[in-house]
């Protein structure tokens, strides 16, 4: 049952977005005027404490794994990847069934819908994961734990910006405007990238994270297995792992400015927006190595991105228009769900046509004609100029600035 949160109740956590279960027959008067409470509109939401409990006890436990898995380095083989992303995929479809049997269909379908929303942009996120970690050369025995602490970093920050919109929601419907403007402008910075070839860029020595690190502290010119600080010469110095670490986590930050608007333009719903975060970013690890070679393939994906993220802009914009003007329509969430699968599959197609038809010899039909060729050459010679490149050796990164 949904249960209704004002922000001013002592007993409630309000970034989590709960409040104790109503009494049955029982209808709560107005709350207390007072300076916290005036023009507060009240949150609903699925979850109760127990429910909160249990989701972040379970979601403990299985970052508790990921650090017992990948305590030893070791090469992660195709067949182990595609068994635990086997798992992190079967978990969101478990708890879905789960959803629709206790709170009905139109729960189930918001948080499939804000899953699959999640995904999408954490697949992104890979692409720019891959370049950090050819970047600062991290032996392929320890991206796993790269990925591990990114994903961690992913999760506090996603947890951060949930509660900092649910604080918006509650303080008025303007908060839709400004998720629904956010994400397409975000929308179209992102196509434009795309359209120009800048998309995933990584210049690691542009980020101040990184710079500031390197001037306070040493950094050993050598990885020392999955250590972030060693002691050396009589001080403590970061490993270049460390480096990586905070590169990974700076970005987070990035992505997590559009990623939790774009949920809330699905469901209003703070703890469906946790856990569509969640579940979506547990399985990025093992999911990582799965797509390690299909990743470079998806050249459409950020133009599929950028429409989707353009299209819940829309429908959060409508969705605050109708609060005003109720002859304004709003987007039903199974439309969207509909909408963005649509764009996903047709992105994923084109991209592995385009794959093929550029591996294809001059011989053969459909493959790409001289001029084509050469003005993908010319895109790509405008790329590779741009994208980063991985060190000869790691000395040669973590002593520019010494």
């Amino acid at each position: 049952m949904p249960v209704s949160v004002p922000l001013a109740m002592p007993a409630v956590v309000p970034s989590l977005g709960w409040a104790p279960a109503a009494v049955p027959g029982h209808v709560p008067g107005p709350a207390a005027a007072g300076p916290l409470t005036a023009g507060l509109v009240p949150l609903e939401s699925i979850a109760s404490p127990g429910l909160w409990t249990v989701t972040i006890a379970a979601l403990l436990g299985l970052l508790a794994l990921d650090f017992v898995l990948t305590r030893r380095p070791h090469e992660v083989r195709m067949r182990e990847a595609a068994g635990w992303s086997i798992f992190y995929l079967a978990l969101p479809l478990a708890f879905g069934v789960y959803l629709w049997s206790v709170n009905g269909s139109t729960v189930a379908v918001e948080f499939f819908t804000g899953y699959v929303v999640e995904k999408s942009l954490s697949v992104d996120n890979l692409f720019v994961f891959m370049l950090l970690l050819a970047a600062f050369a991290v032996p392929s025995a320890l991206a796993q734990r790269v990925l591990l602490y990114g994903i961690i970093g992913a999760l506090v920050l996603r947890a951060v910006f949930i509660a900092l919109g649910a604080a918006a929601l509650q303080s008025g419907t303007w908060a839709f405007l400004l998720f629904g403007a956010v994400l397409v402008i975000t929308a179209w910075k992102v196509l434009k990238d795309a359209l120009s070839g800048r998309d995933h860029q990584v210049d690691i020595d542009s980020m101040r994270t990184v710079r500031l690190l390197r001037r306070f502290m040493p950094v050993t010119s050598d990885y020392r297995g999955s250590r972030l600080v060693v002691r050396e010469g009589g001080r403590r110095a970061l490993t270049p792992l460390a480096l990586a670490v905070v590169a990974v986590f700076a970005t987070d930050i990035v992505f997590a400015v559009d990623s939790v608007p774009a949920v809330y333009g699905v469901t209003e719903d703070p703890f469906l927006v946790f856990a569509t975060n969640a579940f979506a970013l547990l399985g990025l690890r093992a999911l990582y190595f799965v797509l390690q070679g299909v990743l470079a393939k998806l050249r459409h994906l950020n133009h599929g991105l950028s429409l989707i993220l353009a299209f819940i802009g829309v429908k959060l914009v409508l969705h605050w228009a109708h609060g005003i003007w109720p002859g304004v329509p709003e987007i039903p969430t199974p439309v969207s769900l509909g909408v963005i699968v649509m764009v996903l599959v047709t992105v994923t197609v084109t991209s592995l046509y385009a794959a093929r038809r550029d591996s294809r010899s001059p011989g053969e039909p459909g493959a790409p004609l001289a001029s084509e060729r050469g003005e993908q050459g010319a895109g790509q010679g405008d790329a590779e100029q741009h994208a980063v490149r991985p060190p000869e050796a790691v000395h040669e990164l973590v002593d520019r600035d010494r």
